[in-house]
């Protein structure tokens, strides 16, 4: 059996989408994000990338190696970020790639390193580019003083958690500051969470709460569809870390985008939204709300 062919696979998301439907209607937001589809594409022929196919509002791509799967990434957020807005409101972009093997089959490509690329897409903010410590290694070293580790974190299929990083893309005096910025090193800000006229502030001194249903845990939330103790957030170098470890899952939504349900995982928290114990938004009895400051 030949060995799996090395590339680098690469998610571009679409963020913003819901939002824009509901400003400015169907047809308008549908012509704005077949756009920015029409623009991954385009972006990545240009950097020797290949389209496998594209999922809803999300593209995946293939390329040769991660220098260019990262300089696709950081063209098509400056891209994204330069289109006009439509009646006031911007949709933006989150990125996720990772090199290693690939099985390739009738032009789609499978196996762990899809996996991988996935997951980062799914931690990566709207306006953020997120790939892995073992890709960055393989990049250029101009590219690499770019690119600044965040945390470890589980994926699934693989026992060992993995170490993710950021790759800065914005040539502003903030970009450089944070690229040059040694590990493990950042300003702190605050998390700040309500709940059934409760309210909490996570700062420096607090570096994690419990949410669940016990009376013993920091954050009370009865709903009988939560757990004793649910899900945990924690905070990491500056970055506030949702993780579920409950029966049912926990269910997030960030301002902007879709709802996603966490089951033994964890996302990290943005903007403002909203978190749900053991069931979606839509039914829950009780929500926690968040507002990172």
């Amino acid at each position: 059996m030949p060995e799996p062919a090395q590339a680098s696979v690469m998610f571009a998301d679409v963020s913003g989408s819901t939002r824009l439907y509901e400003a400015v209607g169907d047809a308008r937001a549908h012509a704005a994000i077949d756009r920015c589809i029409r623009l991954f594409s385009e972006v990545t022929a240009r950097h020797n990338g290949r389209v496998v196919k594209t999922i809803g509002d999300e593209v995946m791509s293939v390329f040769p190696g991660a220098a260019e799967a990262a300089q696709a990434a950081r063209e098509i957020q400056a891209c994204v970020r330069d289109m006009p807005a439509i009646d006031g409101s911007r949709l933006g972009v989150r990125i996720g790639f990772h090199h290693g093997p690939v099985v390739e089959r009738a032009g789609d490509v499978f196996g762990d390193t899809v996996n991988v690329a996935a997951r980062l897409t799914e931690l990566a903010a709207r306006g953020q580019v997120i790939t892995s410590l073992e890709t960055v290694d393989l990049l250029p070293a101009i590219m690499r003083m770019d690119c600044r580790r965040l945390y470890s974190t589980p994926v699934k299929g693989r026992e060992k958690e993995i170490d993710i990083c950021d790759v800065m893309w914005a040539d502003t005096d903030d970009a450089t500051m944070v690229a040059t910025e040694s590990r493990g090193t950042r300003a702190q800000g605050r998390l700040r969470l309500a709940c059934a006229g409760r309210e909490m502030v996570m700062d420096g001194e607090r570096k994690s709460v419990v949410l669940g249903r016990d009376a013993a845990v920091d954050l009370v939330v009865a709903d009988r569809m939560a757990s004793r103790a649910h899900c945990e957030i924690e905070q990491r170098q500056g970055k506030f870390m949702l993780v579920d470890r409950s029966a049912n899952g926990t269910f997030l939504t960030i301002d902007g985008d879709q709802e996603m349900v966490l089951r033994r995982e964890e996302a990290m928290l943005r903007g403002r939204g909203v978190i749900a114990l053991g069931q979606s938004r839509a039914t829950a009895a009780v929500l926690v709300e968040f507002t990172c400051e």
